[in-house]
C-alpha cells in the first residue's frame, strides 16, 4: 500500500497508523454480485411457485370450500327464515307483480294470510300447552304405572310369587338408567363432533347450490363446458341480455325470477322451457339476441334454439347438450331394413331425426315439395332421401330432371319413367316439356270420369334454378324461363300446383339461393311442404319458408355451412311439429350414392320393369311404330296406359292428344295388337320385335323388287 493510502489511516492527534475502523467484509467486493444472484433465483422461484397453475389450483380450492360453508350457512339462514316468516310470500308477492300476473299476485297474498293466521294461532296454544303438557305427563304417567303394576300382579299370579309384583316397573327402570348411562358415555364425544358435523352439513349445502364465487370453481366449469340448465343460470342468462326493461323486471323479482319459466323439460340431446316475458318486454327483443342469450347459457349460437308458442308474451327455449348436435345421427332406416316398403296414402317418410331425438317422418301424401339451400349442403341427398323411400311404393311414378347432371340421379334410370341429366339449355328445354306433360296427365284425370283414382305421380326437378333463369325462347317467342305469365317452365309449375293435389300429380323441386329471380314468389309458395338448409340472409329464409315460419322462430340463416350439412328447417302440416310452432329442426339421414343405388335396385325389383325415357328431340316425321317400341324397352310387356304416357312424354307435339284407339290403329295388322294379362290391356316387347322385323324384311324384299 503506497504511502498516500497509508496516510488516510493515521490518526490526526497522535499522526499514529490505525487500523481502519471498517468491517472487512464489505470490502470483499466480489461477493456483492453472487448475493444478488442468488435473491433473483430465490425471487424467480418464489415467482414461480406463486403464480404456478397447481399452485392456483389449490388456492382455488381452498377458497372455494371456505365459500361453501359461508354460502352454505347463508342459505340455511334464509330458509330457516322464510319457513318462520311471511318472507317467501312476500317475495313471490313482488315477483308476480313485477310480472303483471296480478291474478297470481293474488292468491300469494291469500296464502301469506293463511299463514300469518295459522302462525298466530300457533303462538296462542303456547300459552295454553304448559299446563296442558303437564296434566299430559301426569296422566300419562300414572296410567304407565298402573298397567306396569297390573302386569306384575298377572305376573306374580302366573308365578305364584309376590315379588314379581314390582318386576316390571324394575325393568323400566334399568331401561331408563341404561339410557342414561348410554348418553353420558356418548354426550362427550358429541358435544365436540357436533361443531363439525354443523360445518359439514352446511358445507354441502353450499357445494350442492354452487355458492362460491366462479372464478374459485375448476377450470371445466368456469368455461361452462357440461354445465347443467338450471333455472337459476336462465334467469341469469336473461338478465343479462341487454334487454333494460327485462333486466328491471328481474330485479324486482328479487331471486325468484324463475317465477317467469316453466317447468324445464328433457327434450333429446337438451332441455326445453318457456319463458313467460315480464310487461314491457316483446318476444322479439329476445330472439334478435339469440346468439348472447346462447353464450350467456355457455352454448355456442347454433345449440339454442327460440321459437314462439301459442301463450302471449312466451318464448321457449330448446338448449342442447354442450356438443351434442356436432355428433352425428344413425343411418336410415331404408339402409338398415332391407324389408321396408312405403305408402304413399298412409306412411311417413323416415327423413331423420329432430333436436330432441326423435325420428322425423314426413308425409308426402297429395303434398308438393320444395327444398332450397346453399350449395353443397345436401340439398340433393335430402330430397333423394325421401324420393328412395317413395319409389318403394310400386304405384308411384317418377319423372326426374337433374339440371345439375352430375350423376346424383342415375340410380333412377330403370326406375323413372323419364329421366333428365345434364345442365345445358337444351336439358332446361327437355325438363320444360316433361313438367308440361304432366299438365297434360294432370289435365287428363281431372277430365275424368268421377270417382276415378289416379296412381301418384312425381315431376321432380332438382336444381330447378336453372330452368327459372333460361333466357332461350320457342319458336312462338315464349321463354322458356323466367317469372311471366309466358313463361312456360313458370306456367306449367303454377298450373301443377293449382290443381295437381287432387289428382295426385306432385311437383318436386329443388333450388338453390332463392330469389325472386330463380325461384318466383308464385311457386314457392305453392308448395304445401317448405324445408331450407343452410341460407344466407333472413330473406332468403323468407323466401324459403314463408314470413310464418320465420317470424315464428324460423331461421334457416342461422344454421352452420358446412358444419350443418342436411340439417333442414321444414313449414309443412306432413310432419309432426310442436304445438305453438310453426317450424321444425330435421337433422337427415344421410345415404351416399352407392346406397342409394342399392335401394333403388330394390325398388326396381317391387316393379313389372320400367323403360325410362332418355328424351330426343321431335322431328317433322315420326315412327310410331319404332317409337313405340323405344318406350316399352327391355319390359316384357308394358301396360297401355303407361305407354301412352310415355309416348307423350317422347313428343307431346306428335302424340299428347293420343287415346287408345290411336294405339290401337297404328298396332292393327302388325301382329302386335293390345292384349290383356292379367285383366289389363298390355302390349309385348317380342310381338313389338317381330314387327319391326317383320315391317324391314318386307322394306328389303320391296326394295330387291
Amino acid at each position: 500500500m503506497s504511502d498516500n493510502v497509508v496516510r488516510l489511516f493515521k490518526h490526526p492527534d497522535t499522526d499514529t497508523d490505525t487500523a481502519p475502523a471498517v468491517d472487512p467484509k464489505p470490502i470483499a467486493v466480489s461477493d456483492s454480485p453472487r448475493l444478488t444472484r442468488r435473491w433473483v433465483r430465490s425471487g424467480r422461484a418464489v415467482k414461480t411457485a406463486a403464480t404456478h397453475e397447481r399452485t392456483k389450483a389449490v388456492a382455488r380450492a381452498v377458497i372455494r370450500h371456505g365459500m361453501y360453508v359461508l354460502g352454505g350457512t347463508r342459505i340455511v339462514v334464509r330458509r330457516t327464515w322464510e319457513g318462520r316468516t311471511a318472507a317467501r310470500y312476500e317475495r313471490m308477492l313482488r315477483a308476480a307483480e313485477a310480472a303483471g300476473q296480478f291474478d297470481e299476485a293474488m292468491q300469494w297474498e291469500e296464502r301469506g294470510q293463511r299463514f300469518r293466521a295459522a302462525r298466530h294461532r300457533r303462538r296462542m296454544d303456547l300459552l295454553y300447552s304448559p299446563v296442558a303438557a303437564a296434566k299430559g305427563a301426569l296422566v300419562g304417567t300414572g296410567v304407565g304405572i298402573g298397567g306396569l303394576i297390573a302386569l306384575g300382579i298377572v305376573m306374580a299370579i302366573a308365578t305364584k310369587d309376590v315379588a314379581d309384583v314390582v318386576t316390571p316397573i324394575m325393568a323400566v327402570i334399568k331401561f331408563i338408567n341404561l339410557m342414561i348411562t348410554i348418553v353420558q358415555v356418548v354426550w362427550g364425544p358429541m358435544v365436540h363432533i357436533s361443531p363439525f358435523l354443523a360445518l359439514l352439513a352446511l358445507w354441502a349445502v353450499g357445494r350442492h347450490q354452487q355458492a362460491a364465487p366462479q372464478w374459485t370453481m375448476p377450470a371445466n366449469v368456469r368455461s361452462g363446458e357440461g354445465e347443467p340448465i338450471t333455472p337459476s343460470i336462465v334467469v341469469k342468462a336473461l338478465r343479462d341480455l341487454g334487454v333494460p326493461a327485462l333486466r328491471s323486471a328481474i330485479k324486482e323479482m328479487g331471486d325468484a325470477g324463475a317465477s317467469m319459466l316453466g317447468p324445464i323439460r328433457i327434450a333429446g340431446c337438451g332441455v326445453e322451457v318457456d319463458v313467460t316475458l315480464p310487461s314491457g318486454v316483446s318476444t322479439i327483443e329476445v330472439q334478435n339476441r339469440r346468439r348472447k342469450l346462447a353464450e350467456n347459457l355457455t352454448r355456442h349460437e347454433h345449440e339454442v334454439f327460440i321459437t314462439i308458442p301459442t301463450a302471449a308474451r312466451t318464448v321457449r327455449l330448446w338448449i342442447a347438450d354442450s356438443g351434442a348436435l356436432d355428433e352425428p345421427i344413425g343411418p336410415s332406416p331404408l339402409t338398415t331394413d332391407e324389408t321396408l316398403t312405403a305408402d304413399y296414402a298412409k306412411g311417413r317418410a323416415p327423413w331423420g331425426q329432430d333436436l330432441r331425438g326423435d325420428a322425423a317422418g314426413l308425409s308426402l301424401y297429395q303434398r308438393h315439395l320444395l327444398i332450397t339451400g346453399l350449395s353443397n349442403q345436401g340439398k340433393t341427398a335430402a330430397l333423394r332421401a325421401l324420393a328412395l323411400w317413395l319409389a318403394l311404393d310400386r304405384s308411384v311414378e317418377f319423372r326426374v330432371a337433374d339440371l345439375k347432371g352430375a350423376g346424383d340421379w342415375a340410380m333412377f334410370d330403370g326406375l323413372a319413367t323419364v329421366l333428365i341429366q345434364g345442365p345445358t339449355d337444351d336439358h332446361v328445354i327437355q325438363a320444360t316439356e316433361m313438367v308440361e306433360s304432366g299438365v297434360t296427365e294432370m289435365e287428363r284425370r281431372l277430365t275424368a270420369p268421377p270417382g276415378s283414382v289416379f296412381p301418384p305421380l312425381i315431376v321432380l326437378v332438382d336444381e330447378a334454378q336453372v330452368a327459372f333463369m333460361c333466357p332461350l325462347k320457342d319458336e312462338d317467342k315464349r321463354p322458356y324461363g323466367g317469372s311471366k305469365a309466358t313463361s312456360r317452365y313458370f306456367m306449367a309449375a303454377r298450373k301443377i300446383h293449382n290443381q295437381g293435389r287432387a289428382v295426385n300429380v306432385l311437383l318436386w323441386q329443388g333450388t338453390q339461393d332463392p330469389t325472386d329471380q330463380n325461384l318466383p314468389k308464385l311457386v314457392r309458395e305453392g308448395a304445401h311442404t317448405r324445408a331450407s338448409l343452410a341460407l344466407g340472409t333472413e330473406s332468403q329464409s323468407r323466401m324459403a319458408l314463408g314470413d310464418k315460419a320465420v317470424d315464428g322462430g324460423a331461421a334457416p340463416n342461422l344454421l352452420r355451412p358446412g358444419l350443418d350439412k342436411g340439417t333442414v328447417v321444414v313449414a309443412s302440416d306432413g310432419i309432426a311439429i310442436p304445438a305453438g310452432q310453426a317450424s321444425i329442426t330435421v337433422r337427415t339421414h344421410y345415404i351416399d350414392t352407392d346406397t342409394a343405388a342399392e335401394i333403388a335396385d330394390r325398388a326396381k325389383a317391387m316393379r313389372d320393369g320400367v323403360t325410362t325415357l332418355r328424351v330426343i328431340e321431335s322431328g317433322e316425321d315420326r315412327d310410331p311404330l319404332a317409337d313405340i317400341a323405344s318406350v316399352v324397352g327391355d319390359a316384357p310387356r308394358v301396360l297401355t296406359q303407361d305407354v301412352l304416357k310415355c309416348l307423350a312424354t317422347l313428343n307431346a307435339g306428335a302424340y299428347g292428344g293420343w287415346s287408345f284407339i290411336d294405339l290401337k290403329r297404328v298396332l292393327d295388322g302388325t301382329g302386335a295388337e293390345p292384349y290383356k294379362s292379367d285383366g289389363r290391356m298390355v302390349i309385348g316387347r317380342d310381338r313389338l320385335a317381330r314387327a319391326l322385323a317383320n315391317r324391314d324384311a318386307d322394306g328389303s324384299a320391296s326394295a330387291g323388287e
